[in-house]
């Protein structure tokens, strides 16, 4: 690849990170109805071309955004099981409370985006995405925990899954820090004795 081409390419690498930068903060403030993308152009510094070049839209420039962030929640989540394993941890149940902690921290840290996909009000089909991924979120729930090893174990690991996402909801609508972590300790700690019964 010429010096040329890999400059070009981290330009418009530059370039698509600014745009989504800038409409996490426009979407976030306006929400996706009222969002402008003359908002989001100027914010980014970038031409409204560069927008549609990159993303061909409003909407898929919310659906990007949501890709992103839940790309992340996986990436950290999968990180900290990798580690866990790493250091030893064989337990289903421990590697699935390492996994969801840290994505209940992801909650948190990325409270900004997670408290605008929970609002609703995206583009037409986002439900129907959001709902694909949640879909896909428990079937590598259910392989972490070996589902079909366990009676019932689908419908707990659909269980666990839900109350994980409902708790990630919660923990990024809390007032500040010591809150939110609180509330994910206590969650996994419910959890923990769910997926571990004395």
């Amino acid at each position: 690849m010429s010096t040329t081409s890999a400059r070009g390419g981290g330009r418009a690498q530059a370039t698509r990170a600014g745009l989504l930068a800038a409409a996490r903060d426009v979407f976030a403030e306006s929400g996706f109805a009222e969002a402008n993308i003359a908002d989001v152009v100027a914010r980014a510094g970038a031409s409204v071309g560069s927008l549609y070049h990159h993303f061909g839209g409003k909407a898929d420039l919310y659906l990007a955004l949501f890709e992103d962030y839940q790309s992340r929640q996986e990436d950290h989540a999968a990180a900290a099981v990798r580690e866990a394993r790493a250091q030893g941890v064989r337990d289903p149940a421990e590697l699935f409370l390492v996994g969801s902690r840290a994505y209940l921290r992801g909650c948190w840290e990325e409270r900004a985006l997670a408290r605008m996909f929970l609002a609703g009000g995206g583009p037409p089909g986002f439900e129907l995405i959001a709902r694909r991924r949640y879909r896909e979120w428990t079937r590598v729930n259910a392989a972490l925990l070996h589902a079909e090893d366990q009676p019932l174990g689908d419908t707990l690991v659909l269980v666990l899954t839900s109350v994980v996402a409902e708790a990630g909801s919660e923990v990024a609508v809390q007032d500040d820090a010591e809150d939110a972590y609180r509330l994910a300790d206590e969650v996994l700690e419910l959890i923990g004795r769910i997926t571990r019964p004395r």
